[in-house]
């Protein structure tokens, strides 16, 4: 009964392309979209229920990310149908949603490198019409035009990578890409020239894609669009470059110089990111600044060759940025009930720096456990670094220590689980970087929680006094992007009419 499930799943970018026929006719315009959003949904559910009941070997990384986009769809579509009620416009807004929404599930689901790379550049272009929704907001065409400039620089390098890679391997086909890439490294012990610059390629382009320094700018200033576009954006479409690194996984752990490219702008994007956020005050410049942090640590994990840590995190990530963009409606709310509790008392560098070593700790003895329970899944030391930077915070969550550290349990344990599901999904092993990446990122985390403690127990002091205005303009890292991009095709804004600066006529 199941056995139709997975191709009719697969079949989901043709669900989307087909509610846009009756979208653009008929009257009730938002049916066709919230049918297909479920319906899509539903067709995922079912064929990984197959997948478990039939034991089919099929594409689990797709079905994965198909299962996802599923989710945000009939999530974003039901929110945007009550967001946008009684704006102008709302049909179009509906039908560029159903281009994005197919085009994302061609990528995800597409065996052939050919319609993955048409798919990638739809989304892009039907994304910037959602971008451009309010046509007479100045701000959101200026914006839209500097993230428009940065695709194409990216889709300019997906399309020189995809030429190499069928070039070597004489085929559009991923399965038959991947056998030329393992093919030739058993022989040769080396991908040659082609495929290492197909890799570097594909690495630009994932860079430019996920808003990395020094293109970062257009993620964090395109704050003009509808939430539900936010959350798309931020959810969704920027996830993409992690997907392409979870696809191309085995060119990838061959090739040290696109390895090293990741590693490096991964982690100073997620380190300057990290330091910007703690300036801001708008939640949704919060939230844009997050997205750029933790699409550097994606990148920096796939450049280690942690690639189940990367899915986990993909997943994860979008998930939390979905509900916190459509949740932020409710800030003020959430602020204010916090303005009620007693505060916090601020920590001290000895407490941040105690509980960074007692995640060290609890991690190693885990790791210990984990080692003699699975000896062929142990983790490797830059992803226990990583984790235990990341879940330090927890181990003295407002002082209590006792429940700081049962969290911290909880959550790693919940890790290691979604550490063991990431492995079954990608069907390979992780393979790992050379040792002066490893280093290199070591560096750069344990770099960052100092300097994040020292402001922390010490805001008043002479070292968060002399980083607070440089952290606040984003460092200048974006006004050099933004000159030449204008320089190099400026645009026209509108005329700008009351409604977009707020004044009476």
């Amino acid at each position: 009964m199941f056995s139709l499930y997975f191709p009719l799943a697969q079949g989901m970018p043709w669900l989307f392309a087909l509610a846009l026929l009756p979208t653009a006719l008929l009257r009730g315009f938002w049916w066709p979209a919230r049918i297909a959003g479920g319906l899509g949904l539903a067709l995922v559910l079912g064929a990984w229920l197959q997948a478990a009941l039939d034991g089919q070997d099929n594409d689990r990384l797709g079905l994965a990310m198909l299962g996802l986009v599923g989710l945000l769809a009939w999530v974003i579509i039901e929110y945007s149908w009550r967001y946008l009620e009684g704006e102008p416009g709302q049909r179009r807004y509906v039908l560029a949603l159903l281009v994005t929404l197919a085009a994302v599930a061609t990528v995800v689901t597409s065996t052939d490198l050919i319609l993955l790379v048409g798919a990638w550049i739809l989304s892009s272009l039907s994304l910037h019409q959602l971008l451009t929704f309010y046509r007479d907001r100045p701000q959101a065409l200026v914006v839209a035009h500097k993230k428009f400039l940065a695709s194409r620089l990216a889709d300019v390098c997906l399309i020189l990578a995809a030429l190499l890679l069928i070039r070597a391997s004489g085929d559009s086909s991923m399965a038959l890409i991947v056998e030329a890439v393992n093919a030739r490294l058993q022989t040769s012990g080396q991908l040659g020239w082609d495929l290492q610059l197909a890799a570097l390629l594909l690495a630009l382009a994932v860079i430019l894609k996920s808003a990395q320094l020094p293109v970062h700018g257009w993620l964090i200033q395109v704050m003009e669009a509808p939430t539900p576009v936010s959350a798309l954006l931020h959810a969704g479409l920027v996830n993409l470059g992690g997907f392409l690194l979870l696809r191309f996984a085995p060119l990838f752990s061959a090739a040290v110089p696109a390895q090293s490219l990741l590693v490096v702008v991964g982690g100073l994007t997620a380190v300057i990111a990290a330091l910007v956020m703690m300036t801001r005050i708008s939640i949704k410049v919060r939230l844009a600044w997050s997205t750029c942090a933790q699409m550097g640590l994606m990148l920096l994990e796939c450049g280690l060759g942690l690639y189940e840590l990367a899915l986990v995190h993909l997943l994860a990530h979008s998930l939390y940025k979905a509900h916190a963009f459509l949740a932020a409606g409710e800030t003020v709310a959430q602020a204010r009930q916090h303005a009620l509790q007693p505060q916090a008392p601020t920590p001290s560098l000895a407490g941040l720096l105690l509980a960074l070593l007692l995640a060290g700790l609890s991690l190693a003895l885990l790791q210990g456990l984990w080692a003699w329970l699975l000896p062929s899944q142990a983790l490797p030391l830059v992803a226990l670094a990583i984790l235990a930077v990341g879940l330090a915070p927890w181990c003295l969550r407002r002082g209590q220590v006792l429940y700081g550290l049962a969290m911290f349990a909880l959550l790693l344990g919940a890790y290691l689980l979604w550490h063991q599901a990431a492995a079954w999904i990608l069907q390979q092993p992780g393979s790992a970087a050379p040792w002066p990446l490893s280093v290199l990122a070591l560096l750069l985390f344990l770099g960052l929680y100092l300097l994040q403690a020292l402001i922390l127990a010490r805001p008043q002091g002479a070292l968060a006094r002399r980083l607070y205005p440089l952290a606040f303009a984003g460092f200048y890292l974006d006004e050099h992007f933004t000159r030449l991009t204008f320089r190099l095709w400026p645009v026209r804004a509108p005329q700008v009419s009351p409604r977009a600066t707020g004044d009476r006529p």
